[in-house]
């Protein structure tokens, strides 16, 4: 059962292992990587212009969700990202998922290989190959109201788990975005409610995640691991918050966007914060990692 929601959240003081929080990307040993959201409506881009776009300016920025704004996005920020990579679903505001980045990478993909339905996997996920790493960015499938597409989610979460150990048999691997899983009890305000009837934290869902983690059926496969709840064990923080019953303000929430590492690259990470003091263009707020430069240069 999930810890009793607080009414403000528990500043993150205590973690695993020390680490050092820096403002900005701006020492050249590390660089800034931030998941942040911004829904697809006018109003909610010009909040993202000045509360998200504006929110440290690291070095690559994955956006997530609704979006549908290739054509509107504001023009300075291609002078701070001039390499802007956007998959947007063909139904409008569906889904969509951008990262914008100061580095070129070697490689863009925006497949999901081996899924049956390749236009359901279009808005939800992009590879950025760099000489070190892959970036994946993904907005992953929503199991839905009353676990209508539960299906649909499994699907992904197949195809997907054999896809990032394909990746990081080659190159080591960072995954974030907006995952659409609470893996633990004290990822999510009311989990012995929540189990088993609302998206995001069934038994098929967080069994999925946490064989990616660490594989039940190949002892010796690759490894990997959720950055924040390693630095974070017991701390019960929060990503998104749903509009309704001033939820964000009594902390009842979820905690599903998050940087997945390779493990044998998580000594490489200097910070991970979820930086839930700031509101801005959507019902989750910014998680930001500091990582060697030389990871993904």
């Amino acid at each position: 059962m999930a810890p009793k929601a607080k009414a403000k959240a528990v500043k993150a003081s205590g973690s695993k292992r020390k680490v050092e929080e820096r403002d900005t990307d701006s020492e050249e040993e590390t660089q800034r990587v931030e998941q942040s959201q911004a829904s697809g409506s006018s109003k909610s881009l010009k909040r993202a212009k000045t509360e998200y776009f504006q929110n440290g300016q690291p070095k690559n920025k994955v956006l997530p969700d609704k979006i549908d704004f290739p054509k509107r996005v504001d023009p300075a920020l291609k002078e701070r990202y001039p390499h802007q990579y956007w998959s947007i679903s063909e139904k409008k505001t569906y889904s969509g998922t951008a990262i914008l980045s100061k580095v070129e990478p070697i490689s863009v993909d925006y497949k999901l290989p081996g899924h049956p339905d390749p236009s359901s996997c279009k808005g939800r996920i992009i590879t950025l190959e760099f000489e070190k790493s892959y970036l994946i960015g993904t907005y992953v499938v929503n199991a839905g109201q009353e676990l209508k597409t539960l299906s649909a989610k499994e699907e992904w979460n197949k195809h997907f788990d054999a896809y990032i150990r394909d990746l990081d048999e080659k190159k080591p691997v960072i995954w974030v975005g907006d995952l659409n899983v609470a893996s633990t009890a004290i990822d999510l305000a009311n989990a012995k409610k929540a189990w088993n009837k609302q998206p995001g934290y069934t038994e098929s869902e967080t069994t999925a995640f946490k064989k990616i983690l660490s594989s039940p059926d190949d002892p010796d496969a690759n490894k990997f691991t959720d950055v924040w709840r390693d630095l974070h064990p017991d701390l019960q923080h929060y990503t998104y918050w749903g509009y309704r019953f001033n939820c964000r303000e009594k902390c009842i929430g979820w905690r599903l966007d998050m940087f997945v590492l390779s493990e044998r690259i998580i000594d490489k990470v200097k910070m991970c914060e979820i930086r839930d003091e700031i509101y801005g263009a959507s019902d989750h707020c910014p998680v930001v990692m500091d990582i060697e430069t030389s990871v993904l240069n």
